[in-house]
């Protein structure tokens, strides 16, 4: 059984990531141009929910006149901000989303990636649907937690293909060692929920909103918020 897991361990096991060399494809960044071609035409204003050190942020801030790009963990806000001196149209900001004073129908976008399991669903997904404009978009991409013959079945389909598109993409078949033992130590205290519990709050929260089961452990969030 896994540790619990509190805002001081995920400032620590991510201040630790950050410190390590990026890699130059994992299987979240697989999956940026999906998300990408999600993006409404018109951008002005976009919030990322746990920004890291800003590789997805940088290419948002290639679309819109401005991202708030906001992360938990110190040191992920240092690099990103040190990584970041070709994109003044993203602001930095060191907090927890749902302590942050986001404005209502503020945003054309918003996007998260790996990081809304770390958080209670149906709350943030409120504040997300309160800060988005009508007709803006909610994009997602997280991981999901095994639970029926279905799960293992795309396992299956997963592990050879992860191995392959690594190896052409990296030369490697796996991360390097110092990011495979800090993830080990990041999930003694990280849990996941299954796509039926994520459909589940969805359907309650976001009506309408496409959630998709993707190859390589992930699944997608779609939604549009409505003219009001």
């Amino acid at each position: 059984m896994n540790s619990p897991q509190t805002l001081e361990s995920l400032q620590h096991d991510f201040d630790r990531i950050a410190l390590l060399p990026d890699e130059k494809w994992n299987h979240t960044s697989h999956y940026h141009n999906l998300l990408l071609s999600q993006l409404p035409d018109d951008c002005e204003h976009i919030l990322e929910i746990g920004c890291g050190t800003g590789t997805f942020s940088h290419l948002l801030a290639q679309r819109a006149a401005k991202v708030l790009a906001i992360d938990l963990s110190p040191q992920m806000i240092r690099v990103a901000r040190e990584n970041s001196a070709r994109y003044p149209n993203i602001d930095f900001v060191l907090s927890d989303v749902l302590e942050y004073p986001v404005p209502a129908n503020h945003f054309d976008c918003i996007a998260t990636l790996t990081t809304l399991h770390h958080l209670p669903l149906a709350a943030v997904l409120k504040k997300i649907r309160q800060a988005l404009k009508p007709q803006g978009v909610f994009l997602c991409l997280d991981l999901y937690r095994r639970s029926n013959a279905n799960d293992l079945f795309f396992d299956g389909i997963a592990y050879p293909l992860s191995l392959a598109l690594r190896f052409m993409k990296t030369g490697r078949l796996s991360p390097s060692r110092e990011m495979r033992e800090a993830y080990e130590e990041h999930g003694k205290t990280d849990s996941y929920r299954t796509l039926r519990q994520v459909r589940q709050t969805c359907a309650e929260v976001m009506p309408d909103a496409c959630v998709t089961r993707h190859l390589l452990w992930r699944y997608s969030i779609i939604w549009r918020k409505p003219l009001e």
